[in-house]
């Protein structure tokens, strides 16, 4: 949110305090300023926290002048000269200003025009480029006439985008003043964070700093409202459900006019982001910054004309095949559970997000009905998700208004309107109060307040701070009661609403106030989390190799995961958890696949790298017939694809990554959670290629699956010409079987011997099988067993192949002797004979 510093003023007196101890106090109590907008003042000295822009106005150059004649350029139809005073003399000024022409010609104007001026050598904002392009004003000739000075518009003074005329300030602005002395401001960007959603509004950060400052808060006055009166022969009010519309107020100004307000208020509109309409509409943009109560402005003519009379507002929920057609002229799709205001005709606005432009305030609008309301915003929130719409009104009752503001808005309001688009006030509102909000109250004790923040503070201060914020308080024997004021729907009751009043307390006190002090308490017990620590383990496991971790989109769409079958044929019956209100179609349920998200983060991030190898841990989401809520069971992926390591001055790339880098991804980390048991078993599935696709067993539990993708797998996704490489493990297996409690074993202070073995085997027998027999016939005393060689020929026979295998003896009691070596040898060959057939081939 954007706030002018004079804006702030009206509420509060700030004389003293620097910008920039302003803009730290606001970040200080929970108003985190982003940046600061420099309108015209000169940037703070010093070490400076915040982050500033904008340009000073330099108090001989930038002047409040006064134009006193506008004639044509004699050498230009779009151009005119204008006689102007800026307080030390007559200057003619040359402009194309298109709000000047209603003036040429006219002679000496009987009412001169107050404007912003700039002389020779002035720095400001080029108003014909695009963006903040910083310009000099220089002496030139345009069309045989000199031009040394100009008459500025809001661009060129970096008060907002408008360059299309130049601005006409009010009529009291003194000639001669500098103008950063009549209109310099400073905006503040503040950050309207969640819980300081009651601060969207120049009156709520003028409170705030009240809380905080301790001066006095000015509240602004308004209309005196009576309900009933004249209005009620007017218009008519129903509210049909009042959990979703607590509150409906109208008022009613006749015989005001659509005309332009006062300069000083389209200046604040325009820097706290909103571009001025007119006085009709204007009033109820200030309004709603100023105190945070959205309004709405119906033109009360249309209304009767739809109605054929009187005409009844009512709200209520949308009826099936209801449009409507909304001030930006967009036509959302209404559902039933959608508030809307309408009246006998149909619907005028979206409650509490957009008027309709049928009878939205127009030029000739004379007579101005005003909404106040307050709506549900929780049903609110559902609305928006449903129809996308973003606006300053929506973002405010999203976040929970009082329904008292809509009494003081309406109030405020109504004089505006009448201050600045003139007519009379219809006496009376109508006043539907259907739910009346009840303001919660609290109790405090030094004590309670000492326990959770760590330091005293006494319940004298603690009554002036949370006085200060609004809250009515009052003591009852050692106790501070302190009811919510109302303009606060944040703050509960019980001990989460003592939790809250201490919050408010401890803010404006000032954190930096609350002394460093070593835990009082005994230490709670230690409670192990296995859980969470097999998944850490997991992480740092893959992370050492060299993985990245990361974290992916749990929703997606059944059409996205289909990609990871041949033809997008996904097997019939999969049932998905489906989302009521998704944030994309594209993600529209909950994924059962950990292994599609990882071809989605590949495919994405092939584009930027040439080598990835990535894991994700997380859940898959699994329907439960029966059960509201499905199953979430654990799931490991993990991709690679491309290099492993880049080309550097050093080294060139390395290959690209294929089966076996990820077979030996898998390995470590199995060996790192130190599973016993476990084989890899070759297999066939839909989304693999062919003979390059292996399980994980242990025993009869299958751990997960891995792979190189399917050729036609691949062609669903953009990669390029690298092999995909996938694998998806069951999370909870994982953890289930792995040892995070476990013995080191030994190491031998004997040397080892290493030797070499090849053996010729049927094409039939695996690798892990012979592997198994060497094992067992090497005894305690083969320690390693390592395939290095897998060698087929025309002199091994048809159907047979050679596995070499490196084979380490090593005893903990001796030096192993060539004779220990060769008995081994003799009982791994004969065994391997006797069981497969096997032949030791000569070297």
């Amino acid at each position: 949110m954007k706030a002018p510093l004079s804006w702030i003023k009206d509420y509060i007196d700030l004389d003293g305090i620097e910008i920039e101890d302003l803009a730290n106090l606001l970040t200080s109590i929970g108003l985190e300023v982003e940046n600061v907008l420099l309108v015209g003042t000169e940037k703070p000295e010093g070490r400076l926290k915040n982050k500033y822009a904008g340009l000073p106005w330099d108090r001989e150059k930038f002047v409040v002048a006064e134009v006193v004649e506008v004639n044509q350029h004699p050498n230009a139809d779009r151009l005119t000269l204008c006689e102007l005073n800026d307080g030390t003399g007559t200057v003619t000024v040359l402009t194309g200003a298109p709000n000047m022409f209603p003036y040429l010609g006219k002679g000496k104007l009987e009412k001169p025009l107050k404007v912003a001026y700039a002389r020779e050598g002035a720095v400001l904002y080029d108003g014909h480029q695009p963006g903040q392009v910083v310009t000099r004003l220089k002496k030139t000739t345009i069309r045989g006439i000199e031009s040394r000075s100009m008459i500025c518009s809001e661009k060129e003074l970096g008060i907002s985008e408008e360059h299309e005329g130049v601005i006409e300030l009010d009529e009291d602005a003194p000639v001669g003043l500098p103008l950063v002395d009549y209109m310099g401001d400073v905006v503040f960007e503040v950050a309207i964070l969640p819980n300081m959603a009651r601060d969207a509004s120049i009156l709520g950060i003028a409170r705030e700093l009240s809380a905080a400052t301790g001066r006095p808060l000015r509240l602004p006055q308004g209309h005196s409202l009576q309900a009933g009166g004249a209005i009620s022969a007017k218009v008519g009010l129903e509210v049909r459900d009042v959990e979703l519309n607590p509150r409906f107020m109208l008022g009613m100004v006749e015989g005001t006019q659509s005309i332009k307000s006062p300069y000083w208020v389209q200046r604040r509109l325009s820097l706290a982001g909103m571009r001025p309409i007119d006085a009709l509409v204007d009033a109820t943009n200030y309004t709603m910054l100023e105190i945070g109560q959205p309004l709405h402005a119906f033109d009360y003519d249309l209304l009767r004309e739809r109605a054929g009379g009187k005409p009844t507002i009512i709200t209520r929920t949308a009826f099936d095949g209801e449009k409507i057609t909304l001030l930006d002229g967009s036509e959302p799709k209404l559902d039933s559970s959608m508030e809307l205001v309408t009246d006998t005709a149909g619907p005028l606005s979206i409650a509490g997000v957009m008027g309709g432009g049928e009878t939205g305030v127009r030029p000739e609008t004379s007579n101005l009905l005003i909404e106040s309301a307050s709506w549900n915003f929780i049903n609110l929130r559902k609305t928006l998700s449903k129809t996308r719409i973003n606006s300053e009104a929506a973002f405010r009752f999203s976040r929970d208004v009082h329904p008292a503001l809509a009494e003081m808005a309406l109030s405020l309001c109504l004089k505006r309107v009448q201050e600045w688009g003139g007519g009379e006030i219809v006496e009376g509102v109508l006043d539907a109060y259907g739910k009346p909000y009840i303001d919660t109250t609290n109790r405090l004790t030094v004590m309670k307040i000492q326990e959770v923040v760590g330091q005293e503070i006494t319940l004298e201060e603690s009554t002036q701070i949370l006085e200060r914020l609004g809250f009515t308080c009052w003591m009852e024997g050692d106790e501070l009661v302190a009811k919510s004021p109302a303009n606060r729907t944040d703050i509960e009751t019980g001990i989460v609403g003592q939790m809250n009043l201490i919050e408010e307390i401890t803010r404006v006190y000032g954190y930096e106030r609350i002394t460093a002090k070593r835990l009082s308490d005994e230490l709670p017990p230690q409670i192990g989390n296995p859980k969470l620590d097999a998944e850490e383990h997991i992480r740092d496991i893959l992370v050492s190799i060299g993985l990245q971790d990361t974290l992916a989109y749990r929703q997606t769409s059944p059409e996205r995961e289909a990609r990871m079958y041949i033809g997008k044929a996904a097997p019939g019956g999969l049932a998905y958890v489906r989302i009521k209100n998704p944030i994309t179609p594209e993600r529209t349920v909950m994924r059962r696949s950990a292994m599609a998200t990882m071809l989605e983060l590949l495919e994405y991030n092939n584009k930027f790298r040439s080598g990835l190898a990535m894991f994700e841990l997380g859940p898959v989401f699994l329907p439960v017939e029966g059960e509201t809520l499905p199953d979430e069971p654990l799931r490991l992926s993990i991709g690679m694809t491309g290099a492993w390591d880049a080309a550097s001055w050093d080294k060139p790339q390395s290959p690209a990554m294929d089966f076996f880098d990820l077979k030996g991804v898998v390995e470590a980390l199995l060996e790192g959670l130190h599973l016993s048991g476990w084989k890899f078993e070759a297999v066939e599935h839909p989304s693999f290629h062919p003979g390059k696709c292996a399980e994980v067993r242990v025993g009869e539990d299958v751990l997960g699956v891995f792979g190189e993708l399917h050729p036609l797998v691949k062609k669903n996704y953009a990669f390029g010409q690298d092999v995909v490489l996938v694998a998806e493990f069951d999370g909870e297996m994982l953890e289930r079987f792995s040892n995070l409690v476990f013995t080191n074993r030994s190491i031998s202070s004997y040397p080892a011997m290493v030797e070499d073995i090849a053996l010729s085997v049927d094409e039939t027998v695996s690798a892990d099988e012979l592997e198994a027999l060497i094992r067992q016939a090497g005894g305690k005393l083969l320690v390693d067993v390592k395939l290095f060689d897998v060698y087929r020929g025309a002199k091994l026979g048809e159907g047979k192949k050679s596995l070499a295998y490196q084979l380490t003896y090593q005893a903990f009691d001796r030096t192993l002797t060539d004779k220990d070596a060769l008995n081994i040898r003799n009982r791994i060959v004969k065994q391997a004979k006797n069981t497969f057939g096997a032949e030791l081939r000569s070297q």
